[in-house]
Protein backbone atom coordinates (compact mmCIF):
# COMPACT_ATOMS: atom_id res chain seq x y z
CA UNK A 1 0.00 0.00 0.00
CA UNK A 2 1.10 3.31 -0.93
CA UNK A 3 1.22 6.25 1.45
CA UNK A 4 1.06 10.15 1.34
CA UNK A 5 4.37 9.71 2.58
CA UNK A 6 5.56 7.62 -0.01
CA UNK A 7 3.85 9.71 -2.89
CA UNK A 8 5.62 12.65 -1.23
CA UNK A 9 9.33 11.41 -1.13
CA UNK A 10 8.98 9.90 -4.71
CA UNK A 11 7.68 13.16 -5.93
CA UNK A 12 10.78 14.62 -4.32
CA UNK A 13 13.57 12.67 -5.62
CA UNK A 14 11.95 12.93 -8.96
CA UNK A 15 12.04 16.56 -9.26
CA UNK A 16 15.69 16.07 -8.10
CA UNK A 17 16.24 14.24 -10.37
CA UNK A 18 14.46 16.46 -13.19
CA UNK A 19 16.32 19.11 -11.74
CA UNK A 20 12.99 20.51 -10.56
CA UNK A 21 15.10 21.87 -7.21
CA UNK A 22 12.40 24.31 -5.87
CA UNK A 23 9.40 21.27 -5.84
CA UNK A 24 12.47 18.91 -4.74
CA UNK A 25 13.56 21.19 -1.68
CA UNK A 26 9.70 21.33 -0.62
CA UNK A 27 9.03 17.53 -0.39
CA UNK A 28 11.90 16.50 0.77
CA UNK A 29 13.19 18.95 3.57
CA UNK A 30 10.06 17.51 5.96
CA UNK A 31 11.75 14.07 5.42
CA UNK A 32 15.27 15.52 5.87
CA UNK A 33 14.14 16.75 9.27
CA UNK A 34 12.48 12.95 10.19
CA UNK A 35 16.05 11.83 9.90
CA UNK A 36 16.22 10.39 6.09
CA UNK A 37 19.75 10.16 5.12
CA UNK A 38 18.85 10.27 1.40
CA UNK A 39 16.76 13.10 1.59
CA UNK A 40 19.68 15.11 3.77
CA UNK A 41 22.29 14.47 0.95
CA UNK A 42 19.96 15.77 -1.70
CA UNK A 43 18.88 18.71 0.27
CA UNK A 44 22.37 19.40 1.37
CA UNK A 45 23.57 19.41 -2.22
CA UNK A 46 20.77 21.54 -3.54
CA UNK A 47 22.09 23.80 -0.95
CA UNK A 48 25.30 23.75 -1.55
CA UNK A 49 24.87 24.63 -5.00
CA UNK A 50 22.57 27.28 -4.82
CA UNK A 51 20.09 25.02 -6.75
CA UNK A 52 16.48 26.62 -6.27
CA UNK A 53 17.49 28.53 -3.06
CA UNK A 54 20.18 31.25 -2.56
CA UNK A 55 23.77 29.15 -1.61
CA UNK A 56 23.68 28.64 2.11
CA UNK A 57 27.19 27.04 2.91
CA UNK A 58 26.09 26.19 6.56
CA UNK A 59 23.20 24.40 6.17
CA UNK A 60 24.67 22.46 2.97
CA UNK A 61 27.64 21.01 5.63
CA UNK A 62 24.83 20.28 8.79
CA UNK A 63 23.20 18.03 6.38
CA UNK A 64 25.55 16.30 4.41
CA UNK A 65 27.25 16.02 7.76
CA UNK A 66 23.77 14.05 9.58
CA UNK A 67 23.40 12.29 6.40
CA UNK A 68 27.02 10.94 6.51
CA UNK A 69 27.20 9.93 10.45
CA UNK A 70 24.15 7.86 9.40
CA UNK A 71 26.20 5.99 7.39
CA UNK A 72 25.21 6.92 3.50
CA UNK A 73 28.42 6.50 1.87
CA UNK A 74 27.40 9.38 -1.00
CA UNK A 75 27.45 11.50 1.74
CA UNK A 76 30.49 10.58 3.68
CA UNK A 77 32.28 10.50 -0.05
CA UNK A 78 30.04 14.26 -0.08
CA UNK A 79 31.51 15.29 2.90
CA UNK A 80 35.04 13.86 1.72
CA UNK A 81 35.39 16.36 -0.68
CA UNK A 82 33.67 19.00 1.50
CA UNK A 83 36.83 19.33 3.49
CA UNK A 84 39.40 18.25 0.49
CA UNK A 85 38.32 21.39 -1.64
CA UNK A 86 37.72 23.51 1.23
CA UNK A 87 33.61 24.07 -0.07
CA UNK A 88 31.20 25.33 3.29
CA UNK A 89 34.35 24.56 5.50
CA UNK A 90 37.49 24.53 6.30
CA UNK A 91 39.95 22.76 4.00
CA UNK A 92 41.08 19.96 6.16
CA UNK A 93 42.71 16.82 4.29
CA UNK A 94 42.68 14.33 7.08
CA UNK A 95 39.18 15.05 7.99
CA UNK A 96 38.72 14.64 4.28
CA UNK A 97 40.77 10.70 4.50
CA UNK A 98 38.49 9.86 7.20
CA UNK A 99 35.32 10.35 5.45
CA UNK A 100 36.36 9.16 1.79
CA UNK A 101 37.73 5.96 4.19
CA UNK A 102 34.44 5.51 5.26
CA UNK A 103 32.97 5.93 2.52
CA UNK A 104 35.63 3.57 0.14
CA UNK A 105 35.26 0.87 2.94
CA UNK A 106 31.20 0.80 1.59
CA UNK A 107 32.63 0.06 -1.60
CA UNK A 108 32.12 3.40 -3.06
CA UNK A 109 34.98 3.06 -6.28
CA UNK A 110 35.08 7.35 -5.98
CA UNK A 111 36.35 7.36 -2.84
CA UNK A 112 38.47 4.30 -3.19
CA UNK A 113 40.08 5.92 -5.69
CA UNK A 114 40.76 9.79 -4.35
CA UNK A 115 41.86 7.97 -1.34
CA UNK A 116 44.78 5.59 -3.12
CA UNK A 117 45.64 9.08 -4.50
CA UNK A 118 46.00 10.71 -1.18
CA UNK A 119 47.98 7.63 -0.07
CA UNK A 120 50.01 7.82 -3.42
CA UNK A 121 50.93 11.49 -2.98
CA UNK A 122 50.47 11.93 1.02
CA UNK A 123 47.76 13.92 0.99
CA UNK A 124 45.83 14.38 4.02
CA UNK A 125 47.56 10.92 5.23
CA UNK A 126 50.97 9.57 5.12
CA UNK A 127 52.58 8.62 1.88
CA UNK A 128 52.12 4.41 1.40
CA UNK A 129 52.33 2.75 -1.51
CA UNK A 130 51.11 -0.18 -0.48
CA UNK A 131 47.41 1.44 0.65
CA UNK A 132 47.62 3.75 -2.77
CA UNK A 133 48.24 0.00 -4.58
CA UNK A 134 45.17 -2.06 -1.96
CA UNK A 135 42.49 1.02 -2.69
CA UNK A 136 43.56 1.57 -6.56
CA UNK A 137 42.65 -2.67 -6.79
CA UNK A 138 39.48 -2.00 -4.65
CA UNK A 139 38.40 0.58 -6.98
CA UNK A 140 38.97 -2.01 -10.18
CA UNK A 141 42.42 -0.07 -11.33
Amino acid sequence: MTTEADVNFNSGMSAFEAKNFVSAMHFLLPFAEQGDADAQHRVSIMLQNGLGMVRNEFQAYKWMKVAAEQGHAVAQHGLGFMFMEGDCVSKDMEKAAHWFTLAANQGLAGSQTTLAMMYEQGNGVEKDPELAKHWYSKAGF
